[in-house]
């Protein structure tokens, strides 16, 4: 790990609960930029790629826009179980998750997952990215009823493995997911109607100091 991450984190199946003896190991991350580096005509990079495998960070200024954007993958990221690195200002970030959330988060949970459904062909659909899809609708539909999104996908491990290796039939991934869909979209949501942007922007200056 490089000495300017404050943050990483394991995603991808192994958060999920959905790893198999295949799976790899996915990691994100949020690292902060030398405030001094910002001041020069050419900008600092908002996100790289490594120095591990299959992992990618994003400088913790964009990390945050892209969170009160409600981004479905860096919200999830404030919630992941499984925590590798944690500095003082990346645990204020943690405990800052909920300033992030808004009612936005109905319609990026699940506009992701339409926009996923319809990159899918039904008759040779690609089971990992339908496993994948229904696994988004399920963290969206519990983050709107109870203001965290759902990581650890737990007792539906073994039903989206079934959609992964190919085992349910296209017909009841369909129901499945406009059931879902129609959740997401009519539960009573428990989300603010806006992000608290002043805490969220209070900590990105404070970061920027203690990094000037």
């Amino acid at each position: 790990m490089t000495d300017d991450m404050i943050l990483t984190v394991v995603m991808g199946s192994r958060a999920y609960g959905l790893e198999t003896d295949a799976s790899d190991t996915d990691r994100r991350g949020v690292f902060v930029t030398p405030t001094a580096a910002f001041w020069r005509l050419e900008k600092p990079a908002t996100h790289r790629d490594g120095p591990l495998p299959e992992q990618f960070s994003w400088e913790v200024e964009r990390f945050c826009v892209l969170a009160l954007e409600a981004n479905p993958t860096v919200l999830e990221c404030l919630w992941s179980p499984i925590v590798e690195v944690i500095t003082p200002a990346g645990r204020r970030l943690r405990d800052l998750r909920a300033a992030f959330l808004s009612e936005r988060a109905r319609q990026s949970f699940a506009g992701y997952a339409a926009a996923q459904f319809r990159r899918l062909d039904p008759a040779a659909p690609k089971w990992k990215q339908a496993m994948h899809m229904m696994r988004l609708l399920l963290s969206g539909r519990h983050l709107v009823r109870h203001g965290e999104p759902l990581v650890q996908v737990g007792p539906y491990r073994e039903r989206l493995l079934a959609i992964r290796h190919g085992e349910v039939p296209w017909a009841e991934v369909d129901a499945w997911r406009a059931e879902l869909s129609a959740e997401v979209a009519a539960t009573t949501s428990v989300l603010p109607e806006r992000p608290d942007r002043e805490r969220v922007e209070d900590f990105l200056v404070d970061v920027r100091k203690e990094y000037l």
